[in-house]
């Protein structure tokens, strides 16, 4: 399967279940079901995520570089099989049951919870 490289982009209402692999910079997603999508190898630089699900997704070295999680429901990922380089997110109001961020050599600034 071919890689993908998207700039700049707004998904919205979109429904993720085969989301296309590849690399996705500045790009904001709104009210999307990613769950149980398989977003391992994925890059995601400057993201927005607003109101999505993204519970049980597949985080196998998944890069989150810059991502802002807004009210999503964020049940069982496993943060710990992310790509460690430059990871960067914040959760604002999420639901992050069931998440598992083990040995996961995180700065504090990195992870600011808001409920």
């Amino acid at each position: 399967m071919e890689e993908v490289y998207i700039l700049d982009q707004t998904f919205e209402n979109a429904d993720f279940s085969q989301i296309q692999r590849g690399e996705y910079e500045h790009c904001i997603f709104r009210n999307c079901n990613l769950e149980y999508a398989d977003l391992s190898g994925f890059s995601f630089n400057n993201c927005e995520f607003t109101g999505c699900n993204l519970s049980m997704a597949k985080l196998c070295r998944t890069a989150f570089r810059e991502v802002i999680f807004k009210e999503c429901k964020m049940f069982g990922l496993h943060f710990n099989e992310c790509n460690e380089f430059g990871m960067s997110f914040r959760f604002d109001g999420c639901y992050l049951n069931n998440s598992v961020f083990y040995k996961q050599a995180l700065k504090r600034h990195y992870l600011k919870i808001q409920n």
